[in-house]
């Protein structure tokens, strides 16, 4: 299992990008996504919401339990990832790239991030 080199991560096992005009997005990590299982349902933050760095702002339902999505960052959800909603395996298949979560508008990004060797290092993968 890798974790990409250009995303920070939550102790939470949420990653978030670099901001690109101020939105950065949002996942959740492969450990995470192995550690859940299948995942069957996903409830995501919607747009307009306001998504506090450590609160939770949706949850993830798989086939072994039901856990509560964290955001990494304060900001302003600007998009929701609808094809995981439709389609909630993607966070299983594809947990960095078509599984991601929202999109966030923030000020800056927390200093509390991991960078992904500390993310591994942390996580054990």
């Amino acid at each position: 299992m890798s974790n990409p080199q250009e995303l920070r991560y939550s102790k939470e096992h949420e990653w978030l990008s670099a901001a690109t005009d101020g939105v950065s997005t949002v996942g959740i990590t492969e450990h995470a996504a192995n550690a859940l299982g299948d995942v069957v349902y996903v409830q995501l933050p919607e747009v307009g919401d306001t998504v506090t760095a450590g609160e939770t702002c949706g949850e993830l339902e798989s086939t072994k339990s039901v856990s509560d999505l964290y955001s990494p960052v304060t900001g302003e959800v600007v998009a929701a990832n609808q094809d995981v909603v439709d389609d909630p395996a993607l966070v299983n298949s594809a947990p960095f790239e078509g599984g991601w979560l929202f999109k966030v508008r923030t000020a800056e990004e927390p200093a509390d991030l991991l960078s992904a060797a500390e993310y591994t290092e942390f996580s054990g993968s």
